[in-house]
């Protein structure tokens, strides 16, 4: 271990650090661990940073009055409570407070560990204690890692549900991160998780935006195209809310189909590479699946953002046709948790035991094959949950709230029973029912659930199961607020 060093904060609180040779450093910061490593301390590396008075305003406010891992009755973000300050805690690496001495710095809490690689993630490479920024699991670097690294599309989608709602609580707060990357954002693939880092560049409401202007690939065109015009230029398009939904869209369709949307083959300035860049993501950007321009398009695109269901379809248009120059029209960060979320519950595993991705989006029951290995699905697993919730006012009308497809032991959760539900960070996770495939029969097992009738009227009480035959219908549950449920098999 390294000598032991002191740090005064500015409330006058102490903290030890290590120092060692040679310490991490970034772009802005350089990095020393607590004896126990449990946080990080990071000095700045300009010390024009300690004397901008915007510097600090801005990390009193994230740590302070906009800060969503601390409850407002501890000082954080308005409308907080303990276990959404608790939820978000593991969601972001949020600075915890200013270091005064013996240089200007932060302390943050340390990554958590399942965020850095361990021995033997790559036979060929050292990755051992490396970040797992988003990059080793979505370009071809996944080639240098382990099968088992590598999770599967499930997990993408789950993580991609982190990533979206972390960005719509910042972005509630009026917070933007003005460098939403790959690689301020680590991600285990494995347990479908991710975190948000580098905090301390947000773009804060009142006080001037940060230097960063971002990383290549998940700058906003706008951005990329007024890059050279002084930052007080009228003119001159700096990050904001906008400009993290772009990267957003970006990162979201990297995880899921695993290349980058605006990478083609299209060749905008043939005798300065330099030029094409810029021109590739700035003002000439293209998408490579825009539907009705296929200049940019690869001739090995075989899954598309159709192969991921009408939702996300949707979003990835607007983000990246309507909305690539036009920033206004870009999905907002609660548009995709919503569209995610309706996605995650049309996953069906994939019937090839060697399929990589193990699960892929049935959207379609009548060409029911997954899109990543062609392998169909048996008529017989394919069994769907339509939901309905009922109409305020309307005494035995119901409106669409859903679809859900099965998979034996797959779990359900309130929002999948009750109306004007959703799993956020305000969420009851207990599970409430479960599907499951039994002597040949499709069961729905209540676990829970108080006022579940069968399709013959009856009621299912906790721990019996209501059968899940083509064209059955039942309540979920009893009360004002419980789903009609409508089965249908086979596609």
């Amino acid at each position: 271990m390294g000598r032991i060093a002191e740090a005064t904060l500015t409330d006058g609180r102490k903290i030890q650090y290590v120092i060692t040779d040679n310490p991490p450093r970034g772009g802005m910061k350089y990095t020393y661990f607590t004896p126990d490593r449990s946080r990080v301390v990071q000095f700045f590396l300009h010390p024009s940073d300690a004397r901008d008075p915007d510097v600090r305003k801005r990390l009193e406010a994230i740590i302070g009055a906009y800060n969503p891992t601390l409850s407002e009755e501890e000082g954080g973000a308005r409308g907080n409570s303990a276990s959404m300050a608790a939820y978000f805690s593991r969601k972001f690496c949020w600075p915890e407070a200013i270091v005064r001495t013996p240089e200007f710095g932060i302390v943050c809490p340390a990554y958590p560990a399942n965020f850095l690689f361990r021995s033997g993630a790559s036979n060929t490479l050292e990755l051992r204690g490396i970040d797992k920024r988003s990059s080793w699991f979505t370009t071809r670097n996944r080639r240098f890692l382990q099968p088992g690294e590598l999770g599967n599309f499930r997990n993408m989608v789950e993580l991609s549900i982190c990533l979206a709602r972390s960005v719509r609580r910042m972005h509630q707060a009026g917070l933007a991160h003005s460098d939403l990357s790959c690689n301020n954002v680590l991600i285990d693939p494995q347990t479908g998780s991710c975190v948000v880092i580098d905090i301390d560049s947000l773009v804060v409401p009142g006080i001037f935006p940060p230097k960063v202007v971002g990383t290549r690939g998940y700058i906003a065109p706008e951005v990329l195209e007024t890059i050279d015009l002084p930052r007080k230029d009228p003119g001159r398009n700096l990050p904001c809310v906008y400009t993290d939904l772009h990267a957003l869209a970006v990162l979201i369709y990297e995880y899921l189909l695993l290349r980058h949307p605006l990478f083609g083959p299209k060749i905008h300035a043939p005798d300065s590479s330099e030029m094409d860049d810029f021109l590739a993501l700035g003002p000439r950007a293209l998408f490579i699946e825009d539907p009705k321009d296929h200049s940019n398009r690869p001739d090995d695109l075989e899954m598309t953002i159709k192969d991921l269901g009408p939702a996300l379809e949707e979003l990835f248009l607007r983000a990246f046709v309507d909305g690539l120059h036009h920033p206004e029209e870009r999905p907002a960060a609660m548009e995709w948790e919503k569209a995610l979320v309706k996605t995650l519950d049309l996953l069906h595993p994939c019937e090839d035991q060697d399929c990589a991705a193990q699960w892929f989006v049935l959207h379609d029951t009548n060409h029911p094959v997954c899109p990543f290995c062609g392998g169909p699905v048996r008529r017989e697993n394919i069994v769907r949950l339509h939901l309905k919730s009922p109409l305020r006012g309307r005494e035995g009308q119901w409106a669409g709230a859903g679809v859900v497809n099965l998979y034996d032991n797959m779990p359900l959760f309130p929002w999948h029973v009750l109306a004007n539900t959703f799993p956020d960070e305000k969420a009851d996770w207990n599970m409430v029912a479960f599907a499951c495939h039994s002597r040949g029969r499709w069961l729905l097992v209540n676990h829970s659930l108080q006022g579940m009738t069968a399709p013959n009227g009856g009621l299912v009480p906790p721990g019996r199961a209501a059968p899940l035959e083509n064209g059955a219908v039942f309540r979920a549950c009893g009360g004002e607020k419980g789903l009609l449920i409508e089965v249908s098999r086979g596609g």
